[in-house]
């Protein structure tokens, strides 16, 4: 085989291995979790109720390094949700709310943070374990009242990162 017949076929394989990745359907983002229940941010982007970005694709996938306070993570692709004028729908609750949580990747985790004005008002130490698909904390927000933003963050246990959520909630309204 002459040396321009080998590159003409190594050409074609290129070629060949380009076009098929090119037409590969997309795998699915990886995922991770988010707040269903009082709607978070991002639930309320996939769910339509507010007009989102690239997150209304993927709600559980809102990851940056642990120890941020922003609703985002820091990823700009996501940064409508720390806009707290975007028209967030508001849950009223009483002076504790539970969270429900959907978990698309069962992470090991450390803590469970939930924040308010940048005060932690709950942490919760899974030591490790693995969270279940559908799971709920129950949070108390005494002293606080009104129009409130709280900021959730779940944090990895056997990585930098962390899962973060924002949920807008009106305490003391229910």
């Amino acid at each position: 085989m002459s040396i321009s017949t080998k590159l003409r076929s190594t050409a074609a394989v290129g070629a060949a291995t380009a076009l098929a990745f090119t037409l590969m359907p997309a795998g699915t983002a990886s995922a991770h979790g988010y707040i269903n229940n009082p709607p978070s941010r991002q639930a309320q982007c996939a769910a339509g109720t507010v007009s989102c970005g690239p997150i209304q694709y993927e709600p559980q996938s809102v990851e940056g390094p642990k120890g941020l306070m922003s609703c985002s993570g820091g990823n700009a692709a996501f940064s409508e949700l720390d806009d707290d004028n975007y028209g967030w729908d508001v849950t009223p609750v009483g002076n504790s709310v539970t969270f429900d949580w959907t978990i698309t990747a069962r992470h090991s985790t450390s803590t469970w943070e939930y924040f308010i004005d940048g005060q932690q008002i709950e942490s919760i130490d899974d030591g490790g374990a693995q969270p279940p698909a559908n799971f709920s904390h129950t949070v108390d927000l005494s002293g606080y009242s009104g129009e409130q933003t709280v900021l959730a963050r779940w944090n990895v246990a056997d990585t930098p990162m962390a899962f973060y959520v924002c949920v807008d909630l009106n305490v003391g309204a229910a």
